[in-house]
Protein backbone atom coordinates (compact mmCIF):
# COMPACT_ATOMS: atom_id res chain seq x y z
CA UNK A 1 0.00 0.00 0.00
CA UNK A 2 1.37 3.40 -0.88
CA UNK A 3 0.47 6.31 1.33
CA UNK A 4 0.95 9.87 0.09
CA UNK A 5 3.95 11.43 1.73
CA UNK A 6 5.26 8.08 2.89
CA UNK A 7 8.76 6.74 2.25
CA UNK A 8 9.55 5.66 -1.28
CA UNK A 9 12.01 2.81 -1.60
CA UNK A 10 13.69 2.22 -4.93
CA UNK A 11 14.96 -1.27 -5.61
CA UNK A 12 15.00 -4.10 -8.11
CA UNK A 13 15.55 -7.54 -6.72
CA UNK A 14 14.27 -10.99 -7.44
CA UNK A 15 14.99 -14.05 -9.46
CA UNK A 16 15.29 -17.77 -9.16
CA UNK A 17 16.77 -18.53 -5.78
CA UNK A 18 19.60 -16.02 -6.24
CA UNK A 19 20.74 -12.60 -5.01
CA UNK A 20 19.15 -9.46 -6.34
CA UNK A 21 20.46 -6.08 -7.37
CA UNK A 22 22.01 -3.61 -4.93
CA UNK A 23 19.83 -0.99 -3.34
CA UNK A 24 20.29 2.74 -3.84
CA UNK A 25 18.47 5.13 -1.56
CA UNK A 26 17.45 8.65 -2.47
CA UNK A 27 18.07 9.56 1.19
CA UNK A 28 21.80 8.80 0.84
CA UNK A 29 22.07 11.27 -2.03
CA UNK A 30 20.19 13.86 0.00
CA UNK A 31 22.48 13.32 3.00
CA UNK A 32 25.62 13.75 0.92
CA UNK A 33 24.20 16.86 -0.68
CA UNK A 34 23.31 18.30 2.74
CA UNK A 35 26.85 17.65 3.97
CA UNK A 36 28.30 19.58 1.05
CA UNK A 37 25.93 22.43 1.74
CA UNK A 38 27.06 22.57 5.38
CA UNK A 39 30.70 22.67 4.33
CA UNK A 40 30.01 25.61 2.04
CA UNK A 41 27.89 27.45 4.61
CA UNK A 42 30.59 27.16 7.26
CA UNK A 43 33.36 28.53 5.01
CA UNK A 44 35.16 31.54 6.55
CA UNK A 45 33.65 34.82 5.42
CA UNK A 46 37.04 36.16 4.42
CA UNK A 47 37.94 33.33 2.07
CA UNK A 48 39.39 34.56 -1.21
CA UNK A 49 36.95 34.98 -4.07
CA UNK A 50 38.72 32.36 -6.18
CA UNK A 51 38.49 29.80 -3.39
CA UNK A 52 34.81 30.56 -2.89
CA UNK A 53 34.19 30.14 -6.61
CA UNK A 54 36.09 26.84 -6.62
CA UNK A 55 34.01 25.56 -3.73
CA UNK A 56 30.82 26.64 -5.46
CA UNK A 57 31.90 24.82 -8.60
CA UNK A 58 32.74 21.71 -6.55
CA UNK A 59 29.37 21.85 -4.83
CA UNK A 60 27.49 22.22 -8.09
CA UNK A 61 29.47 19.42 -9.73
CA UNK A 62 28.87 17.04 -6.83
CA UNK A 63 25.16 17.83 -6.83
CA UNK A 64 24.99 17.23 -10.58
CA UNK A 65 26.79 13.88 -10.27
CA UNK A 66 24.49 12.76 -7.44
CA UNK A 67 21.41 13.85 -9.34
CA UNK A 68 22.50 12.09 -12.52
CA UNK A 69 23.35 8.91 -10.63
CA UNK A 70 19.98 8.88 -8.91
CA UNK A 71 18.16 9.62 -12.17
CA UNK A 72 19.93 6.82 -14.01
CA UNK A 73 19.20 4.41 -11.19
CA UNK A 74 15.52 5.30 -11.15
CA UNK A 75 15.34 5.11 -14.94
CA UNK A 76 16.96 1.69 -14.95
CA UNK A 77 15.42 0.04 -11.93
CA UNK A 78 12.15 1.76 -11.17
CA UNK A 79 11.16 1.17 -14.77
CA UNK A 80 11.66 -2.55 -14.32
CA UNK A 81 8.30 -3.12 -12.76
CA UNK A 82 7.89 0.23 -11.01
CA UNK A 83 9.66 -0.60 -7.76
CA UNK A 84 9.03 2.86 -6.34
CA UNK A 85 5.70 1.73 -4.95
CA UNK A 86 6.92 -1.62 -3.71
CA UNK A 87 4.72 -3.14 -1.03
CA UNK A 88 4.85 -0.45 1.62
CA UNK A 89 1.62 -1.87 2.99
CA UNK A 90 2.68 -5.49 3.22
CA UNK A 91 3.70 -5.43 6.86
CA UNK A 92 4.51 -8.58 8.77
CA UNK A 93 3.67 -9.35 12.34
CA UNK A 94 3.22 -12.53 14.29
CA UNK A 95 1.73 -14.20 11.21
CA UNK A 96 4.88 -13.66 9.17
CA UNK A 97 7.22 -14.02 12.13
CA UNK A 98 8.75 -10.59 11.70
CA UNK A 99 7.70 -8.92 14.92
CA UNK A 100 5.97 -6.14 13.01
CA UNK A 101 8.92 -5.37 10.71
CA UNK A 102 7.91 -4.32 7.21
CA UNK A 103 8.44 -6.87 4.46
CA UNK A 104 8.41 -6.23 0.73
CA UNK A 105 6.79 -9.45 -0.45
CA UNK A 106 7.64 -8.66 -4.07
CA UNK A 107 11.36 -8.65 -3.29
CA UNK A 108 12.12 -12.34 -3.58
CA UNK A 109 12.80 -15.32 -5.79
CA UNK A 110 11.16 -18.44 -7.16
CA UNK A 111 12.38 -21.47 -5.23
CA UNK A 112 11.61 -25.19 -5.59
CA UNK A 113 8.64 -26.08 -3.43
CA UNK A 114 9.95 -28.67 -0.98
CA UNK A 115 6.76 -28.45 1.09
CA UNK A 116 4.70 -30.42 -1.41
CA UNK A 117 1.93 -27.79 -1.29
CA UNK A 118 2.14 -26.79 -4.94
CA UNK A 119 0.21 -27.07 -7.12
CA UNK A 120 -2.64 -25.86 -4.94
CA UNK A 121 -5.36 -27.51 -7.07
CA UNK A 122 -5.98 -29.67 -10.11
CA UNK A 123 -7.29 -27.46 -12.91
CA UNK A 124 -8.96 -30.42 -14.61
CA UNK A 125 -11.08 -30.90 -11.48
CA UNK A 126 -11.98 -27.22 -11.20
CA UNK A 127 -15.03 -26.45 -13.38
CA UNK A 128 -14.14 -22.75 -13.47
CA UNK A 129 -10.70 -23.06 -15.09
CA UNK A 130 -10.84 -22.52 -18.84
CA UNK A 131 -9.67 -25.37 -21.01
CA UNK A 132 -7.31 -22.95 -22.76
CA UNK A 133 -5.32 -22.46 -19.53
CA UNK A 134 -5.26 -26.13 -18.49
CA UNK A 135 -1.86 -26.95 -20.01
CA UNK A 136 -1.66 -30.49 -18.62
CA UNK A 137 -5.04 -31.36 -20.12
CA UNK A 138 -3.86 -29.91 -23.41
CA UNK A 139 -0.88 -32.22 -23.63
CA UNK A 140 1.95 -30.70 -21.61
CA UNK A 141 4.05 -33.55 -20.22
CA UNK A 142 6.56 -31.85 -17.93
CA UNK A 143 5.15 -30.80 -14.57
CA UNK A 144 8.18 -28.96 -13.21
CA UNK A 145 6.57 -25.56 -13.76
CA UNK A 146 3.95 -26.47 -11.13
CA UNK A 147 6.47 -27.00 -8.34
CA UNK A 148 7.88 -23.56 -7.71
CA UNK A 149 6.80 -21.11 -5.03
CA UNK A 150 7.47 -17.41 -4.52
CA UNK A 151 9.73 -16.75 -1.54
CA UNK A 152 10.12 -13.15 -0.27
CA UNK A 153 13.64 -12.50 0.97
CA UNK A 154 12.79 -11.23 4.43
CA UNK A 155 9.64 -13.13 5.35
CA UNK A 156 7.46 -16.10 4.50
CA UNK A 157 4.16 -16.06 2.66
CA UNK A 158 1.61 -17.62 5.04
CA UNK A 159 0.57 -21.07 3.92
CA UNK A 160 -2.66 -20.84 1.99
CA UNK A 161 -5.54 -22.69 3.66
CA UNK A 162 -8.70 -22.83 1.57
CA UNK A 163 -11.07 -23.48 4.46
CA UNK A 164 -9.67 -20.60 6.50
CA UNK A 165 -9.88 -18.28 3.50
CA UNK A 166 -13.49 -19.25 2.88
CA UNK A 167 -14.41 -18.55 6.48
CA UNK A 168 -12.71 -15.16 6.40
CA UNK A 169 -14.55 -14.31 3.17
CA UNK A 170 -17.94 -15.48 4.41
CA UNK A 171 -20.64 -13.11 3.21
CA UNK A 172 -18.21 -11.04 1.13
CA UNK A 173 -18.08 -9.90 -2.48
CA UNK A 174 -14.78 -10.07 -4.36
CA UNK A 175 -14.57 -8.35 -7.76
CA UNK A 176 -11.86 -8.59 -10.43
CA UNK A 177 -11.82 -5.97 -13.19
CA UNK A 178 -9.57 -6.00 -16.26
CA UNK A 179 -8.51 -7.97 -19.30
CA UNK A 180 -7.97 -11.69 -19.89
CA UNK A 181 -5.04 -11.67 -17.45
CA UNK A 182 -7.48 -10.55 -14.79
CA UNK A 183 -9.85 -13.35 -15.80
CA UNK A 184 -7.01 -15.84 -15.33
CA UNK A 185 -6.40 -14.53 -11.81
CA UNK A 186 -10.15 -14.71 -11.12
CA UNK A 187 -10.24 -18.37 -12.22
CA UNK A 188 -7.19 -19.12 -10.08
CA UNK A 189 -8.82 -17.46 -7.06
CA UNK A 190 -11.94 -19.60 -7.40
CA UNK A 191 -10.04 -22.85 -7.97
CA UNK A 192 -7.88 -22.18 -4.90
CA UNK A 193 -11.01 -21.73 -2.76
CA UNK A 194 -12.72 -24.79 -4.27
CA UNK A 195 -10.18 -26.98 -2.44
CA UNK A 196 -11.95 -26.07 0.81
CA UNK A 197 -15.53 -26.74 -0.35
CA UNK A 198 -17.22 -29.90 0.95
CA UNK A 199 -19.88 -30.06 -1.76
CA UNK A 200 -18.81 -28.72 -5.18
CA UNK A 201 -22.47 -28.55 -6.21
CA UNK A 202 -22.89 -25.55 -3.91
CA UNK A 203 -20.53 -23.53 -6.12
CA UNK A 204 -21.95 -22.28 -9.42
CA UNK A 205 -21.95 -19.44 -11.96
CA UNK A 206 -24.99 -17.42 -10.98
CA UNK A 207 -26.38 -17.13 -14.53
CA UNK A 208 -25.39 -20.61 -15.64
CA UNK A 209 -22.79 -19.19 -18.01
CA UNK A 210 -19.85 -21.15 -19.33
CA UNK A 211 -16.52 -19.57 -18.39
CA UNK A 212 -15.47 -17.88 -21.60
CA UNK A 213 -13.82 -14.68 -22.80
CA UNK A 214 -16.91 -13.65 -24.76
CA UNK A 215 -18.94 -12.76 -21.63
CA UNK A 216 -18.24 -9.40 -19.96
CA UNK A 217 -19.55 -10.37 -16.54
CA UNK A 218 -19.11 -13.69 -14.76
CA UNK A 219 -20.02 -14.38 -11.14
CA UNK A 220 -19.39 -17.55 -9.13
CA UNK A 221 -21.34 -18.07 -5.94
CA UNK A 222 -20.10 -20.11 -2.97
CA UNK A 223 -23.57 -20.71 -1.56
CA UNK A 224 -22.44 -22.40 1.64
CA UNK A 225 -20.41 -19.32 2.59
CA UNK A 226 -22.49 -16.52 1.06
CA UNK A 227 -19.45 -15.53 -0.99
CA UNK A 228 -19.51 -14.19 -4.54
CA UNK A 229 -16.38 -13.87 -6.71
CA UNK A 230 -16.96 -11.85 -9.88
CA UNK A 231 -15.11 -10.84 -13.02
CA UNK A 232 -15.88 -7.83 -15.20
CA UNK A 233 -14.14 -7.59 -18.56
CA UNK A 234 -12.94 -4.03 -18.98
CA UNK A 235 -9.66 -4.07 -20.86
CA UNK A 236 -9.17 -0.28 -20.73
CA UNK A 237 -11.19 0.59 -17.57
CA UNK A 238 -12.50 3.66 -19.40
CA UNK A 239 -15.44 3.90 -21.83
CA UNK A 240 -15.26 2.67 -25.40
CA UNK A 241 -17.38 4.57 -27.94
CA UNK A 242 -18.02 4.64 -31.70
CA UNK A 243 -16.27 7.32 -33.71
CA UNK A 244 -17.87 10.77 -33.38
CA UNK A 245 -19.53 12.39 -36.37
CA UNK A 246 -17.20 14.13 -38.80
CA UNK A 247 -14.16 12.28 -37.42
CA UNK A 248 -11.38 11.41 -39.91
CA UNK A 249 -11.92 8.14 -41.77
CA UNK A 250 -9.12 6.41 -39.90
CA UNK A 251 -11.06 6.82 -36.64
CA UNK A 252 -13.26 3.74 -36.20
CA UNK A 253 -13.80 3.98 -32.44
CA UNK A 254 -12.68 6.00 -29.42
CA UNK A 255 -11.72 5.66 -25.78
CA UNK A 256 -13.25 8.29 -23.48
CA UNK A 257 -10.22 8.90 -21.29
CA UNK A 258 -12.22 11.08 -18.91
CA UNK A 259 -15.03 8.58 -18.24
CA UNK A 260 -14.96 5.23 -16.51
CA UNK A 261 -16.45 2.12 -18.08
CA UNK A 262 -20.24 2.17 -17.76
CA UNK A 263 -19.95 -1.11 -15.84
CA UNK A 264 -18.11 0.72 -13.06
CA UNK A 265 -21.35 1.38 -11.20
CA UNK A 266 -21.51 -2.37 -10.57
CA UNK A 267 -18.06 -2.56 -9.00
CA UNK A 268 -18.50 -0.24 -6.04
CA UNK A 269 -20.39 -2.39 -3.53
CA UNK A 270 -17.61 -4.91 -3.05
CA UNK A 271 -15.34 -5.92 -0.20
CA UNK A 272 -12.27 -6.66 -2.30
CA UNK A 273 -11.72 -4.92 -5.65
CA UNK A 274 -8.77 -5.94 -7.84
CA UNK A 275 -7.92 -4.00 -11.03
CA UNK A 276 -5.63 -4.73 -13.94
CA UNK A 277 -5.05 -3.16 -17.36
CA UNK A 278 -2.17 -2.74 -19.78
CA UNK A 279 -2.05 -5.40 -22.47
CA UNK A 280 -4.44 -3.56 -24.77
CA UNK A 281 -2.65 -0.20 -24.40
CA UNK A 282 -0.43 -0.68 -27.45
CA UNK A 283 -0.43 1.06 -30.85
CA UNK A 284 -1.25 -2.24 -32.60
CA UNK A 285 -4.37 -2.79 -30.51
CA UNK A 286 -5.39 0.84 -30.61
CA UNK A 287 -4.31 2.97 -33.56
CA UNK A 288 -3.79 0.14 -36.04
CA UNK A 289 -7.41 -0.83 -35.43
CA UNK A 290 -8.65 2.74 -35.77
CA UNK A 291 -9.17 3.38 -32.02
CA UNK A 292 -8.17 6.85 -30.86
CA UNK A 293 -8.60 8.90 -27.69
CA UNK A 294 -11.34 11.32 -26.80
CA UNK A 295 -11.51 13.72 -23.85
CA UNK A 296 -14.62 15.83 -23.52
CA UNK A 297 -15.55 16.58 -27.12
CA UNK A 298 -11.98 16.74 -28.31
CA UNK A 299 -10.32 14.00 -30.35
CA UNK A 300 -6.72 13.41 -29.24
CA UNK A 301 -5.28 12.10 -32.50
CA UNK A 302 -1.71 12.93 -31.56
CA UNK A 303 -1.81 11.47 -28.05
CA UNK A 304 0.49 8.48 -27.52
CA UNK A 305 -0.68 5.22 -25.96
CA UNK A 306 1.45 5.93 -22.86
CA UNK A 307 -0.09 9.39 -22.44
CA UNK A 308 -3.56 7.92 -22.91
CA UNK A 309 -2.77 5.25 -20.31
CA UNK A 310 -1.78 7.96 -17.82
CA UNK A 311 -4.97 9.95 -18.45
CA UNK A 312 -7.10 6.82 -18.01
CA UNK A 313 -5.38 5.97 -14.73
CA UNK A 314 -6.01 9.47 -13.44
CA UNK A 315 -9.69 9.02 -14.29
CA UNK A 316 -9.64 5.70 -12.44
CA UNK A 317 -7.96 7.32 -9.41
CA UNK A 318 -10.58 10.07 -9.32
CA UNK A 319 -13.34 7.46 -9.56
CA UNK A 320 -11.92 5.48 -6.63
CA UNK A 321 -11.76 8.63 -4.52
CA UNK A 322 -15.34 9.66 -5.30
CA UNK A 323 -17.21 6.37 -5.60
CA UNK A 324 -15.53 3.66 -3.51
CA UNK A 325 -16.16 3.34 0.23
CA UNK A 326 -12.65 2.59 1.42
CA UNK A 327 -13.94 1.88 4.92
CA UNK A 328 -15.44 -1.25 3.39
CA UNK A 329 -13.55 -1.98 0.18
CA UNK A 330 -9.91 -3.04 -0.12
CA UNK A 331 -8.66 -1.79 -3.52
CA UNK A 332 -5.76 -3.49 -5.30
CA UNK A 333 -4.13 -2.68 -8.64
CA UNK A 334 -2.02 -5.41 -10.22
CA UNK A 335 0.85 -4.37 -12.44
CA UNK A 336 1.70 -5.52 -15.95
CA UNK A 337 2.63 -9.20 -16.43
CA UNK A 338 5.60 -9.78 -18.77
CA UNK A 339 5.22 -11.84 -21.92
CA UNK A 340 8.01 -13.95 -23.40
CA UNK A 341 7.49 -13.89 -27.15
CA UNK A 342 10.55 -14.76 -29.20
CA UNK A 343 9.91 -11.98 -31.74
CA UNK A 344 7.86 -8.83 -32.14
CA UNK A 345 5.41 -10.50 -34.53
CA UNK A 346 4.30 -12.88 -31.73
CA UNK A 347 4.78 -15.92 -33.96
CA UNK A 348 7.63 -17.49 -31.98
CA UNK A 349 6.91 -18.84 -28.51
CA UNK A 350 9.58 -20.88 -26.76
CA UNK A 351 8.52 -22.08 -23.33
CA UNK A 352 11.40 -23.20 -21.12
CA UNK A 353 11.31 -26.13 -18.70
CA UNK A 354 12.48 -24.06 -15.71
CA UNK A 355 12.28 -20.42 -14.68
CA UNK A 356 14.95 -18.26 -16.29
CA UNK A 357 17.86 -17.06 -14.17
CA UNK A 358 17.41 -13.50 -15.44
CA UNK A 359 14.42 -11.21 -15.69
CA UNK A 360 13.38 -11.34 -19.34
CA UNK A 361 10.42 -10.51 -21.52
CA UNK A 362 8.37 -7.48 -22.42
CA UNK A 363 7.54 -5.86 -19.10
CA UNK A 364 6.20 -2.48 -20.40
CA UNK A 365 8.27 -0.77 -17.71
CA UNK A 366 6.86 2.63 -18.63
CA UNK A 367 3.43 1.44 -17.44
CA UNK A 368 4.90 0.65 -14.04
CA UNK A 369 6.39 4.14 -13.79
CA UNK A 370 3.06 5.74 -14.76
CA UNK A 371 1.10 3.65 -12.27
CA UNK A 372 3.65 4.48 -9.56
CA UNK A 373 3.25 8.19 -10.20
CA UNK A 374 -0.56 8.10 -10.23
CA UNK A 375 -0.94 5.92 -7.11
CA UNK A 376 1.68 7.82 -5.12
CA UNK A 377 -0.28 11.04 -5.64
CA UNK A 378 -3.64 9.58 -4.64
CA UNK A 379 -5.21 10.83 -1.44
CA UNK A 380 -6.48 7.38 -0.47
CA UNK A 381 -4.56 4.16 0.23
CA UNK A 382 -4.34 1.73 -2.70
CA UNK A 383 -2.46 -1.57 -2.55
CA UNK A 384 -0.31 -2.22 -5.61
CA UNK A 385 0.30 -5.87 -6.48
CA UNK A 386 3.70 -5.33 -8.05
CA UNK A 387 3.96 -8.67 -9.84
CA UNK A 388 5.89 -7.54 -12.94
CA UNK A 389 9.29 -8.75 -11.78
CA UNK A 390 7.80 -12.01 -10.48
CA UNK A 391 6.56 -12.91 -13.94
CA UNK A 392 9.75 -11.85 -15.72
CA UNK A 393 11.50 -15.03 -14.52
CA UNK A 394 8.69 -17.44 -15.42
CA UNK A 395 9.36 -18.17 -19.10
CA UNK A 396 8.46 -21.76 -18.21
CA UNK A 397 4.91 -21.06 -17.08
CA UNK A 398 3.21 -19.69 -20.20
CA UNK A 399 0.54 -21.58 -22.13
CA UNK A 400 2.80 -21.85 -25.19
CA UNK A 401 1.68 -24.59 -27.59
CA UNK A 402 -0.54 -26.22 -24.93
CA UNK A 403 -3.47 -23.97 -25.74
CA UNK A 404 -6.99 -24.77 -26.84
CA UNK A 405 -7.41 -25.02 -29.73
CA UNK A 406 -3.78 -26.15 -30.08
CA UNK A 407 -3.15 -24.06 -33.20
CA UNK A 408 -2.87 -20.93 -31.03
CA UNK A 409 0.57 -19.96 -29.70
CA UNK A 410 0.48 -18.13 -26.38
CA UNK A 411 3.49 -16.62 -24.61
CA UNK A 412 1.36 -14.03 -22.79
CA UNK A 413 -1.13 -15.98 -20.68
CA UNK A 414 -0.21 -18.39 -17.90
CA UNK A 415 -0.98 -22.05 -17.33
CA UNK A 416 -3.31 -22.89 -14.45
CA UNK A 417 -2.23 -23.87 -11.86
CA UNK A 418 0.71 -21.51 -12.08
CA UNK A 419 1.89 -17.94 -11.66
CA UNK A 420 -1.56 -16.37 -10.96
CA UNK A 421 -1.83 -18.60 -7.88
CA UNK A 422 1.20 -16.80 -6.42
CA UNK A 423 -0.51 -13.45 -7.00
CA UNK A 424 -3.55 -14.67 -5.10
CA UNK A 425 -1.44 -16.09 -2.29
CA UNK A 426 -0.09 -12.57 -1.81
CA UNK A 427 -3.62 -11.13 -1.87
CA UNK A 428 -4.64 -13.55 0.88
CA UNK A 429 -1.43 -12.71 2.77
CA UNK A 430 -2.25 -9.02 2.64
CA UNK A 431 -5.83 -9.49 3.75
CA UNK A 432 -4.73 -11.79 6.55
CA UNK A 433 -2.04 -9.45 7.91
CA UNK A 434 -3.51 -6.04 7.11
CA UNK A 435 -7.05 -6.20 5.86
CA UNK A 436 -9.34 -8.85 7.27
CA UNK A 437 -9.01 -7.57 10.81
CA UNK A 438 -10.56 -4.32 9.55
CA UNK A 439 -13.24 -5.85 7.35
CA UNK A 440 -16.75 -5.35 8.74
CA UNK A 441 -18.90 -8.34 9.48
Amino acid sequence: MVSPGGPSRVALRGGVGGPGSPRVSSSSAATAFAALRRRWRWAPSGAPTLERAARAFLLASAALVLACALYLYVLRYVGRGGRAFAAAGFVGGSVLGLGGEACDVFDGAWVPDDTGRHPLYNSSECPFAERGFDCLANGRNDTGYLKWRWKPRRCEVPQFAARTALERLRGKRVVFVGDSMSRTQWESFICMLMAGVDDPRTVFEVNGNEITKTIRHLAVRFASHGLTVEFFRSVFLVQEHPAPRHAPKRVKSTLRLDRMDSFSRKWVNSDVLIFNTGHWWTPTKLFDRGCYFLAGRSLKLGTSSNAGFRMALKTWASWVLKRVDLNRTHVFFRTYEPSHWGDTSQKVCEVTEQPSSEAKGNDKSEFGAILSDVVTNMKVPITVLNVTLMGAFRSDAHVGTWSYPPTILDCSHWCLPGVPDAWNELVFSYLLTNGWRNMPG
